[in-house]
């Protein structure tokens, strides 16, 4: 094999594993840049941020927002020129059933969610109480909130692992290392969370990432996994008051959880990602993603990803 066919394949674009290390150079360039414009603009004008009990929601938010933006902007330019692909190819423009795909997702991962809480309760390792410590409409601003919240997160989660790295490798007929790989990505960048359980938190969460990218896989549209992750974490946080990841982040949940463990169970202080009730949940819940019979891509989506030159050399 010769040096170019080394870095090029047959059709004389650079190969996916290239492509992929170039994706996360790029990803890490702009982090930095964002990051560094975004310290700067919160110096010049922190004093007109939003200050007491909202500040920290809008300082997460505005995080989760500038995760978002690298991720798609480090996206756009390897599939626009390592590709010479078109921003729909990342599958988060407002194409045919996109609406469909992100009430379904949702749906799926509310119903998930609850089908893990409900495992764990049987089991003896959860109950729960309607919420009456807070006024009804500070549950209900939580609930929107923590909903903003949690969809803008799981976007930023999304495009990062189910957007260009899984997609190109896709291109290049390698799907299943693409979810594979993305999915050790996504649980290594929970490994530093807080009230990790050793081994079943990261297991658990890749496993989620195998979850999603089946998801994506059905549909190749992000509005698909991010249904399902931002539905996951909402229910996980602000109906049934959980821990997500090992953090809390919903102050008035609708339901007060008394989680009397054991912990290989329920997740303890980590959520239930931590134990065996999610894994059941995730099990049963990639099946059913898998097996759905009402979800699919559209034609140009599933054409813009599942061909190493599926458009012409002109695209926009």
């Amino acid at each position: 094999m010769g040096l170019h066919q080394i870095f090029f394949n047959e059709y004389g674009r650079l190969r996916s594993g290239f492509r992929l290390l170039i994706f996360t150079a790029v990803f890490i360039f702009f982090s930095i840049l964002l990051t560094e414009a975004v310290r700067l603009g919160y110096a010049l004008l922190h004093n007109y941020f939003p200050s007491g009990r909202f500040a920290s929601f809008f300082q997460n938010l505005f995080f989760r927002f500038s995760l978002v933006a690298t991720a798609l902007i480090a996206g756009y330019v390897c599939t626009r020129f390592l590709e010479g692909l078109p921003w729909r190819s990342l599958g988060l423009t407002l194409h045919a059933k996109w609406v469909r795909d992100l009430i379904v997702g949702s749906l799926v991962g509310i119903a998930s969610l609850a089908m893990g809480v409900g495992v764990a309760a049987t089991g003896g390792g959860l109950n729960f109480t309607l919420n009456t410590g807070d006024a009804v409409a500070r549950v209900m601003q939580s609930l929107v909130g923590s909903g903003i919240l949690f969809i803008v997160a799981a976007l930023g989660e999304e495009a990062i692992f189910r957007g260009y790295p899984i997609q190109t490798l896709t291109r290049a007929h390698f799907a299943w290392l693409g979810v594979l790989l993305t999915s050790l990505g996504f649980a290594s960048a929970h490994l530093f969370n807080p009230n990790v359980v050793p081994r079943f938190s990261f297991l658990n969460t890749a496993l989620a990432g195998i979850w999603l990218g089946v998801a994506y896989l059905r549909t190749r549209s992000l509005w698909f996994p991010l249904g399902i992750h931002w539905g996951w974490n909402w229910a996980l946080g602000s109906l049934f008051g959980l821990p997500v990841s090992g953090l809390h982040l919903v102050g008035a949940p609708l339901l007060s959880a008394n989680d009397i463990g054991p912990e290989w169970l329920t997740g303890g202080s980590y959520g239930l990602e931590g134990g065996i009730a999610g894994t059941v949940a995730m099990l049963l819940a990639t099946v059913l993603t898998w097996m759905l019979p009402f979800v699919a891509p559209t034609p140009e989506l599933l054409k813009l990803t599942s061909e190493e030159v599926p458009v012409g050399p002109k695209a926009d």
